[in-house]
C-alpha cells in the first residue's frame, strides 16, 4: 500500500521501540499494483479489474465451480494476386468476450461482441446457469502471469499497408511465368492478422498474449498438349513484415515451378499393402491425423480414443519419441499461452516407445489429477477451449535417409500431401497425397501422383521400424479442423519407414 505524505504523518504516532506499526486491517486493503503490459491490455479492451471482478462475480453466481473471460481483438487482412495483377483485398475485425463456467465436466459457455459491463453480465449470467445452487464467490486478488514471447516482430502487420505487400506478390507471378512457357496462370494469396488476447479467470489469473501470423501461398498452374497441372506453395509464421523477403519469393517460386513440371510426367502407383517411407517434414500429417488427435485428452477421458487404456503402455520401437511442443520461435502452432492462460510447453507425448502423457486441458487435467499441458485452445473468442495439438513432431531416429530408401525392394516415397482425416475411435485414417515416387530395388525412380495412404494409426505407429535422423519441421499453412472449430498447426517428422500401409 502506498501511502500519501499526510496519511503517513497521521499514523506515524502509533510506535514501539521506534518501529511504525499499520494495523492489521490497513495491510487487508492492500491493492495490488499491475505491470504496464497488463494495464496496456486492460485500456486495449477498455476494461478495468474491478470490471472483470464484477463480471466473473456474476459468471459464480449459480455456485459453478470456475469461471473465466478470454477477450480477443483480431485484425486481419487478404490480398490477392490473380490474372497476374493484384486485385482484390480486404480486411477484417473481430472482437469480444467469451465467457466460461465450469460446473463439474459440464460446460456453461456465452459470449458478447459487446464489451460494455452490461453486456458482459448478461452473457456471464446465461453462461451460469450451467450450474444449479445459489453458491457464494468472493473475489480474490488479481495475480499476473506474464508469458515469455515465443514470437519476435520486428516490423508489425498493423503498421504494414497494401503498398508495402504488392511489390512481393507481383515478383512471385512475374518469376514463376518467367520461369517456364507452359505456365498459364499464377494465384498469389496472402493472409496477415494480429490477435490481441487477455485472459482472467475466478482464481484470480490475469494473462495476456499478442499474436501475429502470416501466411503466403503460391498456386502455379500450367498447360502442356491440353493437359493441366497445378501445385501450391506456402509457408506461415508468426512473425512481423520482415517475413517477406525477395529470396523467400524467389525460393518459393523455384519450388512451385518445378513440382508442377514434374507432375507432367508422374503417373499412379499400384495399389495393395507395400513398405511405405515417409519423407521428412510434411509427412508430419501421420503424426497429427492418424495419432495425435487420438493423444487429446478429451478423445481418451470419454474413452472414445484407441489409446485410452494404453498410458504407461509401450506402442512403439525404443527409438520412436513423439513431442508436442507450444515454444518452438516463430512456428505456425506456436503459443505463449493456451486459451485457458496457462503456460506453453514441450510436451513430451510418446517416450521411447512409450505412452507418457496426453495432451490436456483444465478440464481433463482435472479428471486425470494432472497439470494442463498448455494445450486447451480455441477458433475465437465464440468457441469453447478444447485439447488441441500445436506443434506435433517426432524426434530423430538412429537412421540415414539413403539407409531406409535403400532398404526398400518395392514400395512407395511419399512427398507432398494435401490433407487427411482420422476415425478416432478406430484409428483408421486416410491421407490424400499429392506427389511421391516409386521405390524399385533400394532407389527411387518413377514419379507418382494423386494416390490414398490409408491404415490404421495405432498400427502404423508400431509399424514404424526406421526413423532418419533428419527431422524436419514444415513451414506450411496447416489448419487443424476439430469439433467445427479451426487452429493452426505445424508438424513435422523424420524420414520414416513404415513396414505396411495400403496404397489405394
Amino acid at each position: 500500500m502506498q501511502l500519501k505524505r499526510r496519511d503517513f504523518i497521521r499514523i506515524s504516532g502509533i510506535t514501539a521501540a521506534g518501529s511504525l506499526i499499520i494495523p492489521p486491517f490497513l495491510n487487508s486493503c492492500k491493492t495490488v499494483r499491475l505491470s504496464a503490459d497488463a494495464e496496456s491490455y486492460l485500456n486495449h479492451f477498455e476494461v478495468t479489474r474491478g470490471t472483470l471482478q464484477k463480471v466473473i462475480s456474476a459468471a459464480m453466481e449459480k455456485g459453478a465451480d470456475y469461471a473465466d473471460l478470454f477477450f480477443e481483438h483480431t485484425l486481419s487482412n487478404t490480398s490477392a494476386l490473380e490474372d497476374r495483377k493484384v486485385n482484390s483485398a480486404y480486411s477484417n475485425i473481430i472482437s469480444g468476450v467469451g465467457i466460461r463456467v465450469l460446473k463439474g465436466d459440464q460446460t456453461g459457455y456465452a459470449y458478447s461482441e459487446d464489451l460494455s459491463l452490461e453486456a458482459m453480465l448478461k452473457a456471464a449470467k446465461t453462461a451460469a446457469n450451467i450450474a444449479d445452487s445459489p453458491g457464494k464467490y468472493s473475489p480474490v486478488n488479481i495475480s499476473e502471469y506474464q508469458p515469455p514471447s515465443y514470437y519476435s516482430v520486428k516490423t508489425s502487420w498493423e503498421d504494414t499497408s497494401i503498398k508495402d505487400k504488392i511489390p512481393f506478390m507481383q515478383r512471385m507471378n512475374d518469376n514463376m511465368f518467367d520461369a517456364d512457357k507452359r505456365v498459364s496462370k499464377v494465384n498469389v494469396y496472402l493472409m496477415d492478422s494480429t490477435s490481441y488476447i487477455l485472459f482472467y479467470n475466478s482464481e484470480g489469473l490475469l494473462s495476456w498474449d499478442y499474436r501475429p501470423m502470416i501466411t503466403l501461398a503460391g498456386i502455379c498452374i500450367m498447360e502442356e498438349n491440353g493437359r493441366i497441372e497445378n501445385f501450391m506453395v506456402n509457408r506461415s509464421y508468426r512473425t512481423g513484415f520482415e517475413f517477406l523477403t525477395n529470396e523467400l519469393i524467389d525460393e518459393l517460386s523455384k519450388e512451385a515451378v518445378a513440382k508442377t513440371s514434374i507432375l507432367f510426367t508422374a503417373g499412379k502407383p499400384e495399389s495393395g499393402e507395400m513398405e511405405v517411407v515417409m519423407s521428412a517434414g510434411e509427412s508430419g500429417i501421420l503424426l497429427h491425423e492418424a495419432i495425435g488427435h487420438a493423444f487429446e485428452a478429451d478423445f481418451n477421458r470419454k474413452n472414445t480414443s484407441i489409446f485410452a487404456d494404453r498410458m504407461g503402455k509401450k506402442i512403439a520401437e525404443d527409438f520412436v519419441t513423439i513431442v508436442d511442443d507450444g515454444t518452438l520461435p516463430g512456428k505456425r502452432g506456436a503459443i505463449n499461452i493456451d486459451d485457458e492462460g496457462n503456460p506453453s510447453e514441450r510436451t513430451v507425448i510418446v517416450n521411447n516407445g512409450v505412452l507418457s502423457s496426453y495432451l490436456h486441458d483444465r478440464i481433463s487435467a482435472k479428471y486425470y489429477k494432472v497439470n494442463p499441458t498448455g494445450n486447451g485452445r480455441r477458433q475465437d473468442f465464440r468457441n469453447i477451449p478444447i485439447p488441441r495439438m500445436r506443434c506435433t513432431y517426432m524426434e530423430n531416429g538412429p537412421h540415414k535417409r539413403d539407409e531406409i530408401i535403400s532398404s526398400v525392394k518395392n514400395g512407395v516415397y511419399v512427398d507432398s500431401f494435401s490433407n487427411g482425416e482420422v476415425n478416432i475411435g478406430q484409428g483408421d485414417f486416410t491421407f490424400f497425397v499429392k506427389f511421391g515416387y516409386i521405390i524399385e530395388n533400394g532407389r527411387l525412380t518413377k514419379p507418382i501422383k494423386d494416390f490414398n495412404i490409408i491404415g490404421n494409426g495405432p498400427q502404423a505407429l508400431a509399424d514404424i521400424v526406421m526413423a532418419g535422423d533428419d527431422k524436419t519441421i514444415s513451414d506450411g499453412s496447416w489448419t487443424c479442423g476439430k469439433d467445427g472449430q479451426g487452429a493452426p498447426n505445424s508438424m513435422g517428422l523424420p524420414t520414416v519407414k513404415i513396414r505396411k500401409l495400403t496404397v489405394g
